[in-house]
């Protein structure tokens, strides 16, 4: 059954909601209500609601965030709500559930909300909050930052597979830095969009750029984002009737035609111990961009004009390029260095500027990653279009990569 996305709202990532004295709930209902402004859907005709989010009780103390979207509005205080939690891919992993409830013929019309409400604590007290996605109390023991010390790990592992030397290595990941911050100044939504970047800054200046840990520097790293982000998802039937009212044809809907997910086991040495003797160092993942490429009937990128990748650090994104086909296994540095994921390059990577230039509210990112690609493709990312896009695919992360899922939106 095909799933239709109807569109969205997304809120500025750049707000920091608690010095504006709101919380959660407020973030949730901006993103929510703007959702069905954009839409101009009656609240009474969703039927169902999803929310993703990570760690509401760790960051704010607040749970149960379905009866928060049951609040939102008269006509939702006996709607079926859920909430995911998949570390980074939890938002993503609501829109699966939400795709699952349509696909079932439960429901015709959901509303998929991911939700991050992160800024109110200080750096290492929120660090040590988004370390409860690892292993607590078996990896990164000890380590101030978590999830830099973890992807500091796989950025050595790559290198050795790779058999790339230090300086190369670095300049890729420089590059990636550099090219997401540069698309995130063209996002009016973007965390970073008036941030300026002194000549240097993305490569190896211990001044401008230090490092975090290992090979990661500053700019190699995401920030601390709150944000939201929600999207309304329909049946064929609902999208031929939406389509009807508003003048408009099927044809011209975002569809998802294509997903993939996959989890692997949590800790990041086990994952390493499953590479072993692989092409791939991350299988799974790997096995998820062919299911979504087999589920959408496409051959690879060579059928995708866009991509919305993960980036919470600029590793996650190198090792992307190979799992996602881009190039051979171990050799995604050929797709940064030819300027293939550049804007105007063959196939653009993050043109919304990524997480690492837009922002990572946790669970709110797989969401905002669907309705970016769902821009794309019906033409109104603004200045972060990639013209002519017909065929969007995103890649959603939680953990050392233990959960991953994928997104492809074509119209």
């Amino acid at each position: 059954m095909s799933v239709h996305v109807l569109g969205g709202h997304q809120t500025d990532f750049a707000r920091d909601w608690t010095k504006e004295g709101l919380g959660v709930y407020d973030l949730l209902r901006e993103s929510a209500l703007g959702a069905l402004e954009a839409t101009r859907i009656d609240p009474a005709e969703v039927e169902v609601a999803h929310v993703g989010n990570l760690a509401a009780e760790l960051f704010c103390g607040q749970a149960q965030l379905g009866g928060m979207v049951a609040a939102v509005d008269p006509a939702w205080a006996m709607l079926p709500t859920s909430r995911h939690e998949a570390a980074c891919a939890s938002g993503s992993v609501a829109a699966l559930a939400a795709m699952a409830d349509i696909e079932a013929g439960r429901y015709d019309l959901a509303l998929v909300t991911g939700v991050e409400l992160m800024r109110g604590v200080g750096a290492r007290e929120a660090a040590q909050h988004l370390g409860s996605a690892a292993w607590a109390g078996r990896e990164a023991v000890g380590a101030a930052f978590p999830w830099p010390r973890l992807f500091a790990e796989i950025a050595d592992v790559v290198a050795e597979r790779d058999g790339l030397d230090g300086a190369r290595f670095g300049a890729c990941l420089a590059r990636i830095s550099e090219l997401n911050h540069a698309n995130a100044l063209r996002n009016p939504l973007a965390q970073t969009r008036n941030w300026s970047f002194p000549e240097g800054c993305f490569g190896p200046d211990d001044t401008l750029n230090p490092t975090v840990e290992g090979r990661l520097r500053k700019y190699d790293c995401g920030r601390i984002t709150d944000g939201a982000a929600s999207v309304l998802i329909a049946s064929a039937r609902y999208a031929g009737e939406y389509a009807r009212r508003h003048g408009r044809s099927l044809d011209d809907l975002p569809r998802i035609t294509g997903w993939g997910h996959r989890s692997a086991p949590m800790l990041l040495a086990d994952k390493m111990t499953l590479a072993e003797g692989q092409p791939y160092l991350f299988p799974h993942l790997r096995q998820a961009a062919l299911d979504a490429y087999r589920r959408a009937g496409v051959a690879g990128p060579a059928d995708l004009d866009v991509i919305e990748t993960h980036d919470c650090f600029t590793i996650t994104e190198y090792v992307a390029l190979d799992h996602l086909g881009l190039t051979p296994p171990g050799q995604a540095h050929r797709a940064i260095e030819s300027g293939a994921i550049e804007p105007g390059g063959s196939l653009p990577v993050n043109p919304s500027g990524g997480l690492i230039g837009l922002g990572h509210p946790v669970g709110a990112t797989g969401v905002r990653m669907l309705l970016d690609a769902a821009r794309q493709v019906t033409g109104e990312a603004g200045d972060c279009q990639v013209e002519g896009a017909r065929a969007a695919l995103t890649l959603n992360i939680g953990g050392s990569c233990t959960t991953v899922a994928i997104f492809i939106v074509s119209r």
